[in-house]
């Protein structure tokens, strides 16, 4: 760029022969004493070195000559005054290039308005000097002025002894921006708009100057430390080479350039860089996606939207993350904390506790564990002056004042400190949780936030855990999870995927490998779908525990085509501050059709399927198991379905609407299922037919009630004459309630198919 050429600038001073009466003796401000008719300058009209030149008398300390002209100063712009001098005759002064900074009519002072200083060391000798001013203070730039002047007057200083006598070149002022910008073509510079880079200058309007000036051109941020005292938007693409520095609460919104790599570049430092990228995701970007282009984040210490954006305290609009790596580094930041209080439980309010010792060490998030404490409850939120802890499930062991332990994890990605975040997403992203850290801390509330197509490997302690509602909806698709714990017994580990408060969760086409408790789902309407979730180890005769636990009585969810490997569904009513059966529905809503279950090297008690009642008094009043393949290897096992009953049985006179057909046994000893047909066989003759369903009932259930009865063949009496008549049918018959009597009028034998189930169909 040369504007001399490009908007028709005339840079250039009048020579000397036209009239010393624009040549200033003072600053060159209209008004100052001029040479024009002075006793001490003259114009000489052939000089051999200069031709026409100037012969000025050094009368003062500092000599000055200054053009009137007001020469513009603006970003971009770079200015080099050359002045050519040679002493004729006495003292021997040094010359330098000199300026005058204005702003409207007002001098604009605290600049460097001088050059270097050059001495004349013989007569005669022509001597040249330089300077070269601009907005810019970079390398090359004698007087960097900043954004403040408008013009400024230029000439040269005398300095020294007084009395010699010199003679001056015509002045040359011209635009050499060519000499710092041949380079950067397509690119402004934000040392043009006054930016320092020392640390400590604010350079934020000298960067806001810059973008407002670049006209689709890309920024350059050049080698330095630039302090940026508040949120900066920009507008323009970005190309740093050096760095950013910015209080915490500070926002980059970079527009154009928003990924990660220009983050990381903008901060010199890629887990700050992280931070600073989403806490603009947070704010106001014209972008909804932060995308990591690739790359692998060092991660040192939890991501804690508080932190990074404490401003933040809902937030609705839709925002993913995506597209590489987060790697735990190993630090103290990780630690869990642990505290241990009393604290009391009332019935009446469910999800609280009062009266919480130390209750200002309890971190908001914490895992709550002890006596009456279902799984997966946590801290959703405290009031250190009540001295109250809000939970986020309530506990099933009844009022009391108890000890509690809450244990504190430690999340990479940590939103407790929100109050409601919906629609974030995470897609494409590995967690490499290194047995230090787990992945995701949801808010206490919000919606239809996701994870898909991404990887959690080794979580320390959860991937995913819900404090709130902030789960409502989850979606997890396409997704691997590998645990921490893979050579350990199954019994002994202690990881989980997630837990679930709200509903609405839908879990599609993912693999889960060897975690303690796959999932812990509270609410209803939840679909798992075309999922592999495996919970097997090494041991002989082993052990197996809940894969798969629904926490309420009525769910309303599905299982549909999962490979359930080596774990059980478990179905509890843990989180009820009344467990016992009141007005109110009781086991139902289930669907689990379609899924290939198996076991490997398991004990014979172990089943794919418990139901576990944590009071007394339920039943189940729709549940439906179809159309699965249940396969056991290296050994059998006694059946698939089982009722828990450490805490309560089952009330077996109440049970409904259960569906338990069409399944696949193998390795299985007992073929459970209802309705169930079963053959029977009277090969003596008697009134009363006795037929033992109990190795067919499912949970161990009563006959309940007969839908068919077939007579295969002749029914005979004692005559071997053939009976006609129907018999009449007792049910809930036997000790258990498992068996079906057929009355008939007379002994007879013979061979019937009877229809029978373990509930009332509606």
């Amino acid at each position: 760029m040369n504007v001399a050429i490009t908007e028709g600038l005339d840079l250039m001073p009048p020579a000397f022969s036209e009239g010393l009466d624009v040549w200033s003796s003072e600053n060159g401000t209209s008004g100052s004493a001029t040479y024009d008719g002075s006793a001490t300058a003259a114009y000489v009209p052939s000089d051999a070195d200069f031709g026409g030149c100037l012969e000025l008398q050094k009368t003062q300390a500092t000599q000055k000559l200054r053009w009137m002209g007001q020469v513009p100063i603006r970003p971009g712009l770079y200015l080099q005054i050359t002045a050519r001098v040679k002493a004729v005759s006495g003292n021997l002064p040094s010359v330098r290039i000199a300026g005058y900074a204005m702003s409207g009519s007002a001098h604009v002072s605290g600049l460097t308005e001088v050059g270097t200083a050059t001495a004349l060391e013989t007569y005669g000798e022509v001597v040249t000097v330089r300077a070269i001013v601009s907005v810019a203070t970079r390398e090359g730039v004698d007087m960097g002025w900043g954004m403040d002047p408008a013009y400024g007057h230029f000439g040269i200083d005398l300095t020294g002894q007084t009395g010699g006598v010199v003679r001056i070149d015509d002045l040359v002022i011209e635009d050499v921006s060519d000499y710092f910008f041949r380079d950067l073509i397509g690119m402004v510079d934000v040392r043009d708009y006054g930016a320092v880079g020392d640390g400590t200058t604010d350079d934020r309007a000298a960067f806001s100057a810059a973008d407002s000036d670049a006209g689709g051109r890309s920024i350059l941020v050049p080698a330095g430390i630039f302090y940026i005292g508040s949120t900066l938007s920009l507008q323009s693409p970005m190309r740093f080479i050096g760095t950013l520095v910015m209080p915490d609460a500070a926002r980059l919104a970079l527009m154009t350039s928003y990924d990660f790599p220009t983050y990381a570049a903008a901060f010199g430092d890629e887990e700050l860089g992280l931070r600073k990228a989403l806490q603009a995701l947070f704010g106001y970007v014209d972008h909804n996606v932060l995308d990591l282009k690739g790359r692998r984040v060092e991660i040192t210490k939890p991501l804690r939207i508080e932190e990074y954006a404490p401003d933040v305290t809902s937030f609705s609009n839709r925002r993913m993350l995506q597209n590489g790596q987060l790697n735990v580094i190993d630090g103290t930041a990780w630690d869990d904390v642990k505290v241990t209080s009393q604290a009391t439980y009332a019935i009446a309010q469910p999800t609280m506790l009062t009266g919480v010792a130390n209750v200002a060490n309890i971190p908001v998030g914490a895992h709550v564990t002890g006596t009456g404490v279902g799984r997966e409850v946590y801290v959703r939120s405290k009031n250190v002056g009540a001295q109250t802890v809000t939970l986020s499930q309530p506990l099933y062991g009844g009022a009391g004042t108890r000890t509690y332990t809450f244990t504190r994890y430690q999340y990479v990605l940590d939103f407790s400190g929100m109050e409601k975040l919906d629609r974030f997403n995470i897609a494409n992203l590995e967690f490499l949780c290194n047995g230090l850290a787990s992945a995701w801390m949801f808010a206490p509330d919000g919606q239809m936030n996701q994870i898909r197509d991404s990887y959690v490997v080794r979580p320390k302690d959860r991937v995913f855990t819900s404090i709130g509602r902030g789960c409502q909806d989850f979606l997890i698709d396409g997704c691997q999870f590998l645990s921490d714990e893979q050579s350990t017994p199954a019994q002994d580990r202690k990881s989980v995927v997630l837990n679930v408060n709200a509903n609405d969760v839908k879990i599609r086409d993912s693999r889960f490998v060897r975690f303690g408790t796959t999932f812990v789902l509270n609410g209803s309407g939840h679909l798992i779908v075309g999922n592999h979730w495996f919970q097997g180890d090494n041991e002989t005769s082993a052990t197996r525990v809940a894969g798969l636990v629904f926490t309420q009585t009525n769910v309303q969810s599905a299982v549909t085509g999962n490979y359930i490997d080596n774990n059980i569904i478990e179905w509890t009513n843990e989180h009820d501050a009344t467990p016992d059966f009141s007005n109110e529905y009781s086991f139902g809503g289930l669907t689990v059709t379609g899924n290939t279950c198996v076991c490997i090297n398991t004990a014979a008690w172990f089943t794919w399927f418990s139901i576990k009642p944590y009071g007394t008094g339920h039943f189940i009043q729709g549940l439906n198991i179809s159309n699965n393949v249940f396969k056991s290897l290296n050994g059998t096992i006694d059946k698939i379905e089982k009722v828990d009953t450490t805490f309560a049985d089952l009330d077996y006179s109440r049970i409904r609407n259960v569906m338990i057909e069409g399944n696949m046994y193998n390795g299985v000893t007992k073929f459970t299922c209802s309705p169930v047909t079963l053959e029977m066989n009277q090969s003596t003759a008697a009134q009363t037919w006795v037929l033992d369903a109990s190795a067919y009932l499912p949970f161990g259930g009563w006959a309940r009630n007969v839908e068919g009865l077939v007579a295969e063949g002749m029914v005979r009496n004692g005559s071997s004459a053939r009976v006609t008549e129907m018999p009449y049918v007792q049910v809930e018959q036997g000790t258990g309630s498992q068996q079906v009597w057929l009355n008939w009028s007379q002994a007879t034998q013979g061979r019937v198919q009877v229809r029978l189930r373990m509930d009332t169909p509606v």
